[in-house]
């Protein structure tokens, strides 16, 4: 089985390849990233050297490389994680967001209707649903549950979902799609919320939080979300939304407190900032079809997951602190003196 991962040197698409190498050694991954301020070469240097495995620079907007690719590998497999996903940025910068989150889904699922695959699947975000109301609990994210976005970040996601669904009808082109809440765990770049607060508090640097930090996210460890991803690319069927959630709902400030207590750091550090644009107040994802079609179920509790990332930064202080300093950006340069293909 060969399967190209695009957005493999981030957060999830990292964490992703590690899962799918070790539990499937005679699988090829392929990983297709350009490498942008949340790319980072160095998490995947573990692999670099696994003779079933190829790292490829460029982007999945550039046709011409992503035809070369498909006609080199001949993937089974589509698996897009590949997104500018920070809504903050998206807020400052939205064309680039337009640019890889719709453009380039348009782009791999072309050399998938000229090449031929098994299965696309694209890699979205709850973020799609917009947001509930704090005073329902009752209220959840379901597969029918209409989109309504809220940021250039949730509508560009959202428009390449639509796309996606298009090419399925349209081409019969093979898709899924899987829609999750907030990921935490290793690798996670430091501008988020929970590896930021880490980072801060490690230096007792202000802990910035939004308003008065009650949002509610549904929190989900990124090993449970790979295996979410493994069976639905397996064993999901074709056409369908899937929506993967912890049932870990957290505010905000809850967060940022149980990270200043593991940490042995006062709450005075916690600086409250001017709340963002458009904040969606809560997420929460019923996760039934998945569990029932699949027996997928998440097997990591919050309390326990925290504490195991928490520990991770503390293990791990040079891959986050290189990335603070920016150093992380010339990792590339320094162990490939080219462009291009690599491999």
């Amino acid at each position: 089985m060969n399967i190209i991962v695009t957005g493999g040197a981030g957060f999830i698409g990292s964490n992703f390849i590690f899962h799918m190498l070790k539990k499937y050694p005679d699988y090829r991954i392929i990983c297709l990233d350009c490498l942008t301020y949340a790319g980072n070469l160095s998490t995947l240097r573990p692999i670099m050297d696994n003779p079933n495995f190829r790292f490829v620079k460029e982007s999945i907007t550039n046709r011409t490389t992503v035809y070369k690719l498909f006609e080199e590998e001949h993937p089974d497999i589509i698996v897009n994680f590949a997104a500018e996903s920070h809504v903050d940025r998206s807020i400052e910068n939205p064309q680039v967001f337009l640019e890889t989150n719709i453009i380039g889904t348009s782009v791999l699922m072309d050399a998938c209707r000229k090449y031929g695959i098994k299965r696309y699947h694209q890699v979205s975000t709850d973020e799609v649903y917009g947001d509930l109301p704090l005073d329902r609990p009752d209220l959840f994210f379901t597969e029918d549950t209409p989109i309504h976005t809220s940021s250039p970040y949730s509508s560009s996601k959202a428009s390449a979902d639509l796309l996606v669904q298009a090419y399925n009808r349209t081409y019969g082109l093979p898709t899924t799609i899987s829609r999750c809440s907030n990921n935490y765990g290793p690798y996670h770049f430091p501008e988020k919320l929970i590896p930021l607060m880490i980072a801060n508090a490690l230096a007792d640097k202000p802990l910035p939080v939004y308003g008065e930090g009650l949002n509610v996210r549904d929190w989900l460890y990124v090993e449970d979300h790979c295996k979410a991803i493994d069976l639905i690319i397996h064993n999901g069927r074709v056409g369908e939304v899937y929506n993967v959630g912890g049932h870990n709902e957290m505010k905000n400030i809850d967060i940022v407190k149980i990270i200043c207590k593991a940490l042995g750091k006062p709450e005075s550090l916690i600086t409250y900032v001017a709340d963002r644009k458009g904040h969606d107040m809560r997420y929460a994802i019923d996760p039934t079809k998945i569990h029932a079609e699949l027996g997928w179920l998440p097997e990591t509790k919050f309390e326990d997951g925290i504490q195991k990332t928490i520990q991770w930064y503390l293990d791990n202080k040079d891959w986050w602190e290189t990335i603070i300093s920016g150093e992380y950006q010339n990792y590339y340069e320094k162990m490939y003196n080219t462009e291009g293909l690599l491999k």
